[in-house]
């Protein structure tokens, strides 16, 4: 017996040629399919191929006759000012799970900057092919191909979103790395470019199975790995919980004045900032010294109580995360209305532009996570600046 239970997140629309074929091969050792809605059920009719007469469909959902509170002690459950008496609450049942809301802002960013926004999802099976083209088959019984998210907008691409990349294998993370590298990726004998793409991309830093480490050349192309933690302020953690205004993200994000910032311009800004903020020689020769610190801690008196710093480092940062390093600070320095950077400037960006692209020993690397936070620390507070 098999349950069709829903749609795959990597599949949202159950649309992929490879999970159909899954099912025609397995198909003779079923006796009976199990489909929890109609639109299950024509998917295994018509993609899959299975006759009507081996499907029963038993639908989610709860007996609301059985399942239902007394309607005169049901709101006294709720928590003072959860909803007004005429209100009607809907709540869900279903399993838990971490949830990562980070396409919500960058739906906002994109919406902002008035580019096109696409997104993915990190699956063990996703292939590059994925993120180029479709193959499904159609409702017709014929193999079709549709655009994928990455190219699906053309050179209108601004934002483009790749939820928990560690789920992904290597091959799909070179395809990424090609594409913000070159800014381009070639399909349908053609070649498609995206001069204002900007990528983002989170992990699952929690789960490990079905996992695939991020090597350190991956991790150096990203401009700077930023941690989202909740809010610890009190007065906002009550409003994510209790306004209603946070609990619709398409409305949310629809609110956002469109275009505020026209994204086509975009690189014409970050080369004027970049050309009009300046670097003194000392500030300059202060760059330098955190990057040696980078590599030879222990050179400029770095220490960590339980680690022998002279045997942590395997490879410091690269020079690429380094001239990163020098843009984020002059958009920094920017920022605050100077035209020139500061050391301030440099330690505001540090940490978040340099500490993924480190190396550590193997013996160490496993524990990067808990040793980058100390490690940055304490160069900051033993190199010397101007």
């Amino acid at each position: 017996m098999h349950g069709e239970h829903g749609w795959d997140v990597g599949d949202i629309d159950g649309r992929r040629l490879k999970p159909a074929l899954l099912r025609r091969l397995h198909a003779p050792l079923v006796d009976r399919y199990v489909a929890v809605s109609q639109d299950l059920q024509r998917y295994l009719v018509e993609r899959v191929g299975i006759a009507p007469g081996r499907i029963r469909q038993i639908y989610n959902g709860v007996d609301t006759e059985r399942f239902a509170p007394p309607l005169e002690s049901a709101r006294a459950a709720l928590p003072p000012g959860f909803a007004a008496d005429d209100a009607i609450v809907i709540g869900t049942v279903g399993r838990l799970q971490q949830v990562k809301d980070q396409a919500t802002l960058l739906r906002a960013f994109a919406q902002v900057l008035g580019g096109a926004f696409s997104r993915t999802e990190g699956t063990v099976d996703l292939m590059p092919n994925d993120l180029v083209y479709y193959t499904y088959i159609s409702e017709q019984g014929r193999p079709a191909v549709e655009p994928g998210p990455l190219i699906r907008h053309g050179e209108d691409l601004a934002i483009f979103f790749f939820n928990e990349i560690n789920r992904a294998r290597p091959q799909v993370h070179a395809l990424l790395l090609r594409v913000m590298a070159e800014r381009s990726v070639s399909a349908f004998n053609r070649e498609f470019r995206f001069p204002h793409l900007l990528v983002f991309a989170d992990r699952n830093r929690v789960e490990r199975e079905e996992t695939f480490e991020i090597s350190s050349a991956a991790r150096d192309r990203f401009m700077m790995e930023i941690t989202i933690e909740p809010p610890a302020d009190e007065s906002m953690r009550r409003a994510l919980v209790f306004d209603p205004r946070f609990h619709d993200t398409d409305r949310l994000v629809g609110a956002l004045q469109p275009a505020m910032v026209e994204h086509r311009e975009l690189n014409g800004v970050a080369e004027a900032i970049q050309r009009s903020v300046q670097a003194s020689d000392a500030l300059q020769d202060y760059a330098l010294r955190l990057w040696r610190a980078t590599a030879e801690p222990q050179a400029f008196g770095v220490t960590l109580p339980d680690l022998d710093v002279a045997q942590l480092m395997l490879a410091g940062a690269s020079p690429r995360g380094m001239s990163l390093l020098l843009r984020a600070s002059r958009v920094a320095a920017w920022l605050e209305g100077r035209s020139y950077v500061a050391p301030e400037d440099v330690r505001a960006v540090f940490v978040e532009t340099i500490a993924h692209r480190l190396c550590y020993q193997p013996v160490h690397e496993l524990h990067r996570h808990e040793i980058s936070p100390r490690l940055m620390a304490a160069i900051l507070a033993a190199v010397a600046a101007p």
